[in-house]
């Protein structure tokens, strides 16, 4: 079956890249699902995500920022973060998502 993993590098990278007066930490977190056609196909990538959460914790706007292979993974990687809700304090930040057979 396949999955997906998030390395936690890319969690740490993430922390570190906000700026010094956002502290996001998540509270929930719903993972991505494997897109039926790249699991049939065998593929695998990734997604890179910049994201904005607002004062109460909620995820506002998801951008991506790198991909690939392209228009493969991204809708299910935007749709996931979409639902990620944080601790209240706002910032913005950026995850990368790794899709992995």
């Amino acid at each position: 079956m396949p999955r997906f993993r998030i390395l936690v590098p890319a969690l740490l990278a993430m922390a570190i890249a906000l700026p010094a007066h956002a502290n996001l930490s998540p509270t929930k977190r719903v993972d991505p699902q494997y897109p039926a056609e790249a699991a049939r196909n065998g593929t695998e990538g990734f997604v890179e995500v910049e994201f904005t959460v607002t004062p109460d914790g909620k995820v506002d706007s998801v951008s991506v920022v790198n991909a690939r292979p392209s228009r493969v993974f991204e809708a299910a990687a935007v749709r996931a973060v979409k639902q990620w809700e944080f601790a209240p304090g706002g910032g913005r930040g950026k995850v990368r998502l790794d899709f992995k057979l």
